[in-house]
Order: C-alpha cells, then structure tokens, then sequence
C-alpha cells in the first residue's frame, strides 16, 4: 500500500499491477467553475500527453480525462497531473483517480441502484481521497439533509437531490469540514458515461 498526506491524516492508495497498460479515470475538482480555473480540455489531453498518458479522452468540460498509464502509484501520478496543471494553468485542482474495476464497483454499490424514483440528474456521488474514519463518517452521516438522502459506502458519498441541486440542504463544505478529506462529485449521468468510456478503452487494448 502506498500511503499520503491529506490535512491532518493519513490515507493509502493501492499499487496496481497489469500485464497491459491499465485505464485510469481522472476527476479534477473545481475546474471551469463560474470563470475560476479554467483548463481547455484539449489542454488536459496535451498535459496528460506531456506526462506520457496514453490515449487521453476528456468529457464534458469539469475536467474528466481517461487515459492509459504504466505508473503504478495513483498516489504519485495524482501528484504529477496536479504539478502539471499547476505549472501550465495556475491552479492546482485536487485530482481524484479510480481504475475502470473501482469505478464499476462504485455504481454497482449505489445505495439508490434499485429505486425507481430515482432522477439520475439529481443523484450525486462524490469521489473522496480516502475512506472516512468512523468518526468523521458519523459526524457526515448526522448532518441535517432536510429532503436530501446520504449514502457513505467506502469512499464515495451518494446523495440524492429530490428538490435538485440550486438550493440544496445539504452542501459539500459542510461535508468536507466533517469527513476532513477531499473529494468531487459527478452526477449520475455522467459517472456511467465515464465508465462506458473507460471501458471502451479498455476493451480496445
């Protein structure tokens, strides 16, 4: 296990081994956001050329690129594509990665998987750097949500929007004070989207 520094904790990221290069799901946090730190996508791809990720394919423009790579560590390659962002935009977003298999047990684990009143638009899972200590998921989990509906399951946080996403109860800096992590949400929509092209790349090797 390869263990880092996030605020006042420590938290691991496995190694990865494959016989080919492996697919990786990057999420930058923050980027392209109401004018603030702005990253062309065709920029991510060439930075990510630059750091001899192969076959880099970006989504929508909050900063989803999936590509190929032989580095082993994500925890050391989370550091180079934020030192590399850092040095070509300005800006250093937190990067959350996931392989194609966590990123599929991520959907497959979906506490709403079964509900049909569901709105995918409305469904929210968020990234963490690590997994919440019990304590902090305690202190997550007592929040007042009002409507909206909490899930922690490992590392992600599921939550679901009835009321949609302009005024929510529940917001992500209080998340963030009490789970001490980092972390980035998607929406349902494009989590799946994202799966879909990292398994495309996949299967293409």
């Amino acid at each position: 296990m390869v263990q880092f520094a996030l605020g006042p904790a420590i938290y691991s990221q496995p190694r990865y081994t494959h016989p080919h290069m492996p697919v990786i799901v990057s999420m930058l946090r923050g980027v392209n956001v109401g004018g603030h730190n702005i990253i062309k996508m065709d920029s991510l791809r060439s930075l990510c050329e630059g750091l001899k990720l192969r076959d880099a394919k970006t989504h929508l423009q909050s900063g989803n690129v999936v590509f190929r790579t032989e580095e082993k560590d994500l925890a050391r390659l989370s550091t180079r594509i934020q030192d590399a962002i850092e040095r070509s935009a300005g800006f250093r977003p937190d990067v959350i990665l996931r392989t194609v298999s966590e990123l599929r047990s991520a959907i497959a684990k979906s506490p709403f998987a079964k509900r049909r009143d569901i709105d995918p638009s409305k469904l929210l899972v968020t990234f963490l750097a690590g997994v919440p200590t019990p304590e902090a998921r305690k202190k997550a989990l007592a929040i007042d949500a009002g409507r909206d509906e909490l899930h922690i399951v490992g590392r992600e946080l599921y939550i679901y929007f009835p009321d949609g996403l302009a005024r929510p109860k529940l917001t992500w800096p209080h998340l963030e004070r009490a789970l001490k992590l980092s972390g980035t949400g998607r929406n349902w929509n494009t989590v799946t989207k994202l799966l879909e092209i990292a398994e495309n790349l996949e299967s293409s090797s």
